[in-house]
């Protein structure tokens, strides 16, 4: 995902670029994608959505709905529902067979820089520009935990596989631990000299971040 409105897809064994996908009017900033790995999604400065057939290398679909910048995108597990963040403070689930947006998410009090879902995709977790990160109950459709996590913006959050934990980044150069049925913060990595971007939790997360 770069500037140029483009996303590309690499072939690792030939270190070579196999498909350009060009129809975003703006810069590119995510992509994730389907558990099939026929289909991409990817989010832009355009406020839109794309749906990609990878096969074909073609646009399936656009989604509209947001009227700011689409921060992040990504399809809840094993299914055509897809979660998007936006610099409009609203977090939106999506039909990715329709294109239609099926609910929105209101709480926000800032753009939103990264959602994600728990790996039963029964609830989502989102971080924003005032450093908040909140949590909502897809099936109530409501928010059920809110934490101050820093002063400074916050990038990007990501849960464990037991849906329990999360860790968040961003401006303030922490990694912060959640606590995420309690909505409190359980700890801190320290390390990083500037922005913590990216980041992610490969396994369960069974650190005891309290002994840090």
């Amino acid at each position: 995902m770069i500037g140029d409105g483009t996303a590309k897809v690499w072939e690792f064994g030939s270190a070579s670029c196999i498909m350009t996908l060009a129809d975003h009017s703006q810069a590119v900033w995510d992509a994730d994608f389907h558990c099939s790995g026929l289909h991409l999604a990817t989010a832009s400065l355009d406020h839109t959505i794309r749906l990609w057939d990878l096969e074909l290398g073609t646009s399936l679909n656009t989604l509209r709905g947001h009227v700011d910048s689409v921060n992040s995108v990504s399809f809840l597990p094993f299914s055509s529902t897809l979660l998007s963040s936006s610099g409009d403070k609203t977090l939106s689930l999506w039909d990715g067979r329709t294109g239609l947006c099926v609910q929105t998410l209101y709480g926000h009090n800032n753009a939103i820089n990264h959602a994600t879902s728990t790996c039963r995709g029964d609830s989502v977790l989102s971080c924003d520009a005032d450093g908040v990160v909140r949590v909502w109950d897809v099936r109530m459709v409501r928010e059920v935990a809110m934490v101050e996590v820093s002063p400074h913006g916050l990038h990007q959050v990501s849960v464990d596989r037991s849906g329990e934990r999360a860790v968040v980044g961003g401006d303030d150069r922490r990694i912060v631990a959640i606590d995420v049925k309690e909505g409190t913060s359980v700890g801190e990595l320290l390390g990083h000299e500037d922005s913590v971007q990216v980041m992610n939790i490969i396994l369960h997360l069974s650190i005891d971040f309290n002994l840090l």
